[in-house]
This record gives C-alpha cells, sequence and structure tokens, in this order.
C-alpha cells in the first residue's frame, strides 16, 4: 500500500436537525442485555460495562457520547462491545452490527507497517478514527483502540441504519431499505459520507462524527476475519469478528461466524 498525505484532524460541524420521517423508530434495535463472549484462551482484564443511556429517538439529544476510556483497552475486548453502540455524522445515526479486531504484532494489523503518514492515527489514543482508502476506492472507518503507541484498532464492518435513511440512501446511490445498503465496510464509510481527512478525528468529543452509548446485544456471532489471506495463519484463522446474532445487517460471508 502506497503512503498518502499526513491526514489532519476534522473541526467539529454544525449538527443539522434531524427529521423524524427519517428515523426507523427502533425498527432495527437490539435488546439492552448483555452478552457473553468467549474470545480468549486466558481471560482479559476486567472490562467496566457503561450503563446504556435511553435512546431518545428522533435525533439522540439525551444519548452519551462514550468517553476516551471506553476506547483504550485492548482492541480484542472493544471489538465486541462496540456492537450495538451508534455511529453519528449530522442527520445520519448508524448502529454497529460487525466489527473484526486488529491488534498489536498482528500480520493482519495496518500497524505491521510501523508509522507512516497513512498509518500514524492508528497509533494513536484510543477513541480516534482511522481511516483509509481500500483499492483506491472504498472508504474504511476504524475505531482507533489501546493506548497510544500500540498499534490497533476496530473495522467497523457493517451497520444497522437508524436515522438519516434518505441521506444514507442517496450517499450510496441506492433506493433500498435492504441489508445491502449498509453490510460491508465500504458501504459504512460511504453512508456517513467520510474521507480520508477524518482519519485521526476523536469520536469522544461533540459534532462531526460521534460514538454513542446503545444497548448490548443478547447474543455475539465470532469468526475468523475477512480478506486477509496474506496474513499468517494463526491470524488468518483467529476468531477475532464479532457480529451481533439474528442481524440481518450482517456482511459476507456468513457461513463463518458461529455463536462461542
Amino acid at each position: 500500500m502506497n503512503p498518502t498525505p499526513q491526514f489532519k484532524p476534522v473541526a467539529s460541524k454544525s449538527r443539522k436537525t434531524v427529521r423524524s420521517s427519517q428515523c426507523l423508530e427502533g425498527r432495527w434495535s437490539q435488546s439492552s442485555k448483555a452478552a457473553t463472549v468467549r474470545t480468549r484462551t486466558k481471560p482479559s482484564r476486567k472490562q467496566t460495562r457503561l450503563q446504556s443511556s435511553p435512546v431518545s429517538l428522533p435525533c439522540f439529544r439525551n444519548t452519551t457520547i462514550l468517553p476516551p476510556e471506553f476506547f483504550q483497552i485492548d482492541a480484542l475486548d472493544l471489538a465486541p462491545h462496540l456492537l450495538g453502540k451508534f455511529l453519528r455524522r449530522d442527520d445520519v445515526v448508524l448502529q454497529i452490527t460487525e466489527v473484526e479486531a486488529y491488534r498489536p504484532n498482528d500480520s493482519a494489523c495496518h500497524g505491521r507497517f510501523g508509522v507512516t503518514a497513512r498509518t500514524a492515527p492508528v497509533f494513536g489514543p484510543g477513541g480516534h478514527a482511522y481511516v483509509y482508502l481500500c483499492y483506491g476506492l472504498h472508504t474504511m472507518l476504524n475505531v482507533v483502540a489501546d493506548k497510544e503507541g500500540a498499534g490497533a484498532a476496530v473495522l467497523i464492518r457493517a451497520c444497522a441504519p437508524v436515522c438519516g435513511l434518505e441521506t444514507i440512501q442517496e450517499r450510496r446511490g441506492q433506493q433500498t431499505e435492504k441489508p445491502i445498503l449498509l453490510t460491508g465496510p465500504g458501504k459504512v464509510g460511504q453512508a456517513l459520507g467520510i474521507t480520508t481527512e477524518w482519519s485521526n478525528h476523536p469520536l469522544y468529543t461533540p459534532g462531526g462524527l460521534e460514538l454513542l452509548d446503545g444497548p448490548e446485544p443478547d447474543k455475539i456471532l465470532i469468526g475468523p476475519r475477512v480478506g486477509i489471506e496474506y496474513a499468517l495463519p494463526e491470524h488468518v484463522n483467529a476468531l477475532w469478528r464479532f457480529a451481533i446474532a439474528g442481524s440481518p445487517w450482517i456482511s459476507a460471508p456468513k457461513n463463518t461466524l458461529r455463536l462461542p
């Protein structure tokens, strides 16, 4: 991959008023019950659970923005806890339904290239965005994890639309409400209308692109990550992909996902 110029943080933008006709009234909302996930042979350090704030549709005015501490843990711990959370930019709100963890010393992680103009954001403190182009076409949104210097992130693979459906459809160029609208990381980036200039943007600050608290799913599926055949076998086979069980908003392939 060729390095690109250094990205600058994006300044906060004024938030548009969300039209109630664009909100989907929780059509694809998930249960707030906790999920039990086993992803490691050794127990990870205890994660502090944030209490989910009640989601106030259509505008999410009372929903809590997740604080920096939420993100500054191992990417493998952060990934399943991002499921059910909300991404908001202007009038668009998406609920995260599928993610993949990328860790330090991971032969599939962009951190393996070291700190470059392109990868510098992934070595920043957890809670920032890491945005890159895949094949020069698809804008991929990652949530930086762990402490500064670790080089870890969580890729947002799929989401469900909650608000701003008309805007999502316009950006995607598809007049549909079917899962094809948002099941794929490039589709998520396109629906949010972000570019690589959003790389290094803090997701815990009001305005711009925010990550909001949300309900935890009942059950979580796990499986190997997608499209990393170039990585070492132990990383190709690692079960570091997570998705909300029972959700139609999951990208292909689905047959590699299972309950833990």
